[in-house]
């Protein structure tokens, strides 16, 4: 098939990398020159696991990227719409870029006599997709059914397994009007041998925002009992191994920590509860969500404090700064955020990543960054890991270690969970 992606950011890019994958001619859209030719050139401009592989191996063949967004939308069958939604500052979502990239489809096939496919990818609340597809009708002086088919597709990509994830998801979400035929989206996804599983168009965002808030309420849920537990002295990973011999009770997301972060749970989970209170509904439970989460990584300040003292002057290592491991992704990371806490109260703060160094330094050039663990924890008089990367688990010093994760084999009397 022919598809074209609008958007070659994170969802796109993988979207259209995998769906190349399996024989289809992909064209990605962007409006920014230099990463529509740092792709054209095989060159990842995001670091995912596998990613940077399947991009060299179908780019010039079955996968390349063009600013041109009316001559490749206009030769697609298939347009997916892989923009951002960013938060803004009052929990919304800012669907300016959505509705920007469907003016830009309705225009593209405006003069086109058969009727392709839309499909809207991008998060979405449901009580906006009524203005993504009014955008494509007035651009387009198509009626949806007629000119064209609209349809919603939420991801469910995890950062640091998007590309397994895409191959072989849990299940495949696509929203539709009724009686509207979806059989060349079967034919689409039929060689990842995932069932579909097909709602209403409204719905298939809703099971998006809905299971992103579920799992961030599990994090908060694990992360307020394991700050119980810490304060009575108990291992919280031993209660969470515990509560899932309950059948009812799956082990996944129990591990307390330092929070959640990246650029899907904090952002649904928001979005959600701004949505609830536009409709007057209370949303008091996804509020607490976020409220537990906001405060988690003081927790972490807390026990620093509790053995160092005041920070001013003292020299501590953040070591991890991506949001998880897999990943150069800082957005709303915890690491980034005990890192700028230590900084404002005085500490000289040593950061090491082996993927998001880069993204951080543009982000806060004022801290100091090491090119190894290793280094960092010399430099310093304590240390705080906050990223699970397998790295840190062999980390064997006798300086005093704080676990915002619980990765470490070792176990010492200097070394120290949060949680646990």
């Amino acid at each position: 098939m022919k598809i074209s992606i609008i958007g070659s950011g994170y969802v796109g890019l993988v979207t259209g990398a995998c769906l190349a994958e399996t024989g289809n001619e992909v064209i990605l859209v962007d409006i920014s020159e230099g990463r529509v030719g740092e792709i054209n050139a095989g060159k990842c401009p995001i670091y995912e696991p596998g990613l940077q592989e399947l991009l060299q191996k179908h780019i010039g063949s079955r996968l390349k990227a063009t600013t041109n967004a009316q001559e490749a939308i206009f030769q697609s069958e298939i347009i997916f719409i892989c923009v951002g939604t960013p938060q803004s500052k009052d929990g919304s979502t800012d669907m300016q870029y959505v509705i920007s990239a469907a003016k830009s489809a309705g225009i593209a096939i405006r003069g086109r006599k058969d009727a392709p496919i839309i499909i809207l990818k991008s998060t979405t609340p449901p009580t906006k997709i009524d203005e993504v597809v009014l955008a494509i009708e007035n651009s387009s002086g198509k009626k949806d059914g007629e000119g064209f088919y609209f349809f919603t597709n939420p991801e469910f990509l995890r950062e640091g397994s998007a590309v397994k994830d895409f191959q072989k998801p849990d299940r495949i979400v696509v929203g539709c009007s009724e009686g509207k035929s979806s059989e060349m989206l079967a034919r689409l996804y039929s060689p990842f041998g995932s069932k579909m599983f097909f709602c209403s168009s409204k719905s298939a965002m809703m099971v998006k925002y809905a299971s992103n808030s579920f799992l961030a309420a599990k994090i908060s849920f694990a992360n307020e009992i394991g700050n119980i537990c810490k304060k009575l002295g108990i291992d919280s990973h031993e209660v969470a191994n515990g509560m899932a011999l309950d059948r009812r009770i799956n082990r996944a997301f129990l591990d307390s920590g330092c929070g959640f972060g990246g650029s899907c749970l904090p952002k649904d989970t928001a979005s959600l509860a701004f949505e609830a209170k536009m409709l007057g509904e209370c949303s008091s439970m996804l509020s607490a969500v976020l409220e537990v989460n906001k405060n988690q990584p003081s927790k972490v300040i807390e026990r620093l404090k509790t053995r160092l003292g005041s920070f001013s002057g003292k020299k501590i290592a953040v070591l991890g700064l991506a949001f998880k491991p897999g990943t150069d992704d800082i957005r709303e990371s915890p690491g980034m955020e005990v890192a700028f806490l230590l900084h404002s109260q005085g500490a000289k703060v040593f950061a090491y990543d082996p993927k998001a160094t880069e993204n951080a330094k543009k982000h806060a050039p004022a801290l100091n960054y090491c090119k190894s663990a290793k280094e960092a924890i010399e430099k310093s008089e304590a240390a705080v890991i906050m990223t699970d990367w397998k790295e840190f688990a062999e980390i064997d010093t006798e300086k005093y270690v704080l676990e915002g994760k619980r990765i470490l084999k070792l176990k010492k009397p200097n070394y120290e969970g949060i949680c646990w």
